[in-house]
């Protein structure tokens, strides 16, 4: 279809301190450790059970992204419960998507409910 939905977590931190990267990575029990260039390493968690595992695990303790979390282990669980993904599907949780990147104030996204759904009606996969 062109589109998939994938869910991450990434935690940053100074590649000097990079240490709790490890910490948080032997706790957790997943994922992967990286450095970048620019002096700035990331913990990054992908795939639906271990990123619900871990947003279940963090609930309790978060402050500032307490709502990003709900409403990701929200719209995660509604995907893990699909057989199929249809375009109706797909488009209905871009649209959920959206409300988290607001959330998240994200300014980097590429990808919305608006471009996926001109990218299916441009194959065919939604009617007008």
């Amino acid at each position: 279809m062109g589109y998939q939905i994938r869910s991450s977590i990434v935690f940053y931190q100074k590649s000097k301190h990079k240490k709790y990267l490890g910490w948080l990575k032997r706790i957790f029990k997943c994922g992967y450790i990286r450095d970048r260039k620019d002096n700035i390493s990331e913990y990054t968690i992908v795939g639906h059970d271990d990123v619900i595992k871990i947003l279940k695990m963090l609930q309790p303790y978060l402050r500032l992204k307490k709502r990003q979390a709900s409403l990701a282990v929200k719209i995660i669980e509604k995907v893990q419960k699909i057989d199929l993904l249809t375009p109706k599907l797909l488009l209905s949780f871009s649209k959920s998507i959206d409300k988290f990147a607001m959330l998240n104030y994200s300014k980097k996204r590429t990808n919305n409910s608006k471009k996926v759904e001109y990218f299916l009606r441009s194959k065919n996969f939604l009617s007008l």
